[in-house]
């Protein structure tokens, strides 16, 4: 029983490979993914097995088993339970159904011819499966139920049942057709019998020429054993004269060594006479060679120790050339620290110079501050005792000290713009000044460079010269050896690069030459400077002494008219002074802040606290003949 549902199996596979599935469904394992009967079922009927339906049936489920959507779609096709394993009788059983389908569809004629063009065999199979598929269906029709799924199945059996019937009978149809001549089966089933006739007669005939050719091989073979034993006793007989022919080569290539022997020993006599000369010439040269050996390696020796001084040599030169190259960067390196070494003690010179001015208007200025405090003692000393004073001679001395208020209000203007005009004129020649510095301190910069590239050339001058002349003693020490290739390009090197230098050195000589002239230029521009501003503090020094002469002579009234006057007047006296210095303060206060604008920008710290000190000893100059007291 299972050896016919494997049978079942096998026929129904075949059958299913008529449908042209896109899966393969060549084996049983092919078929337990389910995709290839889903393909089937879709072709059967596409109304009922849909392309939804067909697109939840997954082809890359490997060995998964996916067989649950295509049970449920037939359970409720059929109304009966699949089998859930994918064993060959199940398989079967699955496949049997899925025949059922075909041959109760639409297309059931067109699924039957195809069952008919399959071998006999499996047709005989085929038709059993529907047989079964049928007498199950009328099983079931004729079993009293009372569901109608039942019903269903039992009519679907009936017309299965019907559908074989009708295969058989289109079956003998045909098989009754073959003997009618008249129709196009008989006709071709006659053809085909001549055909068969035809070829009986001709497979007669071939085996008639194949017992001919039979009995001709064998004589052949008689003759080829004959041939072959004949071969051998040619061959044995070529053989021994193959051996008789090289013992005669053998026997007269022997004859001929001989008669060679005899004259070569002939030859060896004579030359054994030669033998003791021979061995005494060549006493001499093993002695000879011994010596030139001798002096091979006394050779290579100095060869290998003048290489290992080349070697050396080569470094050192090396070493020199990058000494020098450092040297040249430290000197490089040296002249700019000299160059700014110097300008750093030119500025603290000026520094120095600047700080004793300092020292010298602090001194001056303590000196105006103590001078301001004993004053300023008398003037509290003179309050308290002139309380008791005319006033007659108050209004005599009022008079006599707000007569020259004018003159002075007209000084004091004067001299605060000869100041601002100082200031001005300062300014303008500190810029120059500046100027003129800095072109001069990058010419010093420029020419120092220059002048140690030059003292660098000079000194690459002297070792090119050196070289030269060395190498022109060691091609005079070799004399014959003057014609030395090397040697000559080495020098012809060596003055080529000696010629580059001297015209280096001349181009720098040019420069230098060029840039001369503008120091020159320079040095006598700022020499005229310094010159102009040196007299101009000549000026400013003898306008000083001028103004402190006026001034001592103004304390020295002062002091006359302090003593021929009471005190209540010469304390009235001094606070009406107090009120000019004041005003005289206000008015240099609006002068200074309307020439504001008239500094120059460029003016350096030292400069502008120089001149507000001068400004401030110049006030309390003015201020001094009021305050001043015996």
């Amino acid at each position: 029983m299972e050896t016919d549902k494997a049978v079942l199996c096998e026929s129904l596979i075949i059958w299913l490979q008529t449908f042209n599935t896109g899966s393969p469904c060549t084996a049983v394992a092919e078929l337990t993914t389910g995709v290839a009967m889903s393909q089937a079922l879709h072709q059967i009927d596409p109304a009922w097995f849909s392309k939804s339906w067909l697109g939840r049936i997954k082809e890359d489920v490997g060995d998964n088993w996916r067989l649950k959507v295509l049970n449920s779609i037939l359970t409720s096709f059929y109304l009966v339970k699949v089998a859930e394993h994918s064993d060959p009788v199940e398989l079967g059983r699955l496949l049997q159904l899925i025949l059922g389908c075909a041959v109760k569809c639409e297309r059931k004629q067109e699924y039957i011819q195809v069952i008919m063009t399959l071998e006999e065999s499996v047709q005989h199979v085929v038709m059993t499966a529907i047989q079964e598929v049928s007498t199950t269906n009328f099983e079931i029709e004729t079993q009293p139920t009372s569901d109608p799924g039942q019903v269903t199945v039992l009519q679907e059996e009936r017309n299965s049942l019907l559908a074989e019937n009708d295969v058989l009978t289109d079956r003998a149809n045909q098989l009754d057709a073959f003997d009618d001549p008249s129709t196009p089966s008989g006709r071709k089933h006659s053809q085909l019998q001549i055909q068969l006739e035809t070829l009986q007669e001709e497979n007669f005939r071939l085996e008639a020429a194949k017992d001919d050719y039979r009995i001709h091989c064998e004589e052949l073979e008689k003759q080829l054993i004959e041939v072959q034993h004949r071969n051998d006793e040619l061959t044995s007989l070529a053989e021994e004269s193959r051996a008789l022919k090289d013992e005669l080569d053998i026997l007269r290539s022997c004859s001929d060594r001989a008669v060679k022997l005899e004259a070569s020993v002939e030859t060896y006599r004579r030359k054994l006479e030669d033998l003791g000369d021979l061995r005494r010439q060549v006493k001499l040269l093993e002695e000879k060679n011994m010596t030139y050996m001798h002096n091979t390696v006394s050779l290579e020796e100095e060869l290998r120790k003048a290489n290992t001084a080349r070697a050396q040599l080569e470094t050192y030169k090396r070493q020199v050339q990058e000494l020098h190259r450092k040297l040249s960067e430290e000197s490089r390196r040296a002249d700019n620290l000299a160059y700014e070494m110097k300008k750093f003690e030119e500025k603290y010179d000026a520094v120095m110079k600047e700080k004793e001015k300092i020292i010298i208007e602090r001194d001056s200025l303590k000196e105006t501050n103590e001078e301001l405090r004993c004053n300023q003692a008398q003037q509290d000393q003179l309050r308290q005792a002139g309380s008791s004073l005319d006033h007659r001679i108050d209004n005599s001395l009022t008079a006599l000290t707000v007569c020259p208020c004018p003159y002075r209000e007209k000084f004091i203007r004067l001299q605060h713009e000869n100041k601002m005009l100082r200031v001005q004129q300062e300014g303008s020649e500190n810029e120059k000044i500046s100027e003129l510095q800095t072109l001069l301190e990058e010419a010093h910069r420029s020419r120092s460079e220059l002048d140690t590239e030059n003292r660098l050339n000079r000194e690459r001058v002297t070792e090119l010269q050196q070289q030269v002349e060395d190498l022109q003693k060691s091609l005079q020490g070799q004399g014959a050896k003057t014609d030395d290739s090397h040697l000559k390009r080495k020098l012809d090197a060596h003055m080529v690069q000696l010629n580059e230098a001297q015209d280096e050195i001349m181009k720098k000589k040019e420069l230098l030459e060029d840039l001369q002239p503008d120091n020159t230029q320079t040095s006598l521009r700022l020499e005229e400077l310094m010159a102009a501003l040196k007299k101009k503090d000549d000026d400013m020094r003898a306008m000083e002494e001028r103004y402190k002469m006026y001034l001592e002579k103004a304390r020295n009234v002062s002091c006359h008219s302090f003593r021929s006057y009471p005190t209540s007047s010469w304390t009235k006296s001094v606070e009406k002074d107090n009120s000019l210095s004041f005003q005289k303060l206000a008015i240099e206060a609006r002068l200074g802040g309307r020439s504001t604008s008239m500094v120059p920008p460029g003016q350096s710290f030292l400069s502008q606290q120089r001149q507000v000190t001068n400004a401030t000893r110049r006030t309390l100059s003015v201020s001094m003949p009021a305050t001043t007291s015996n």
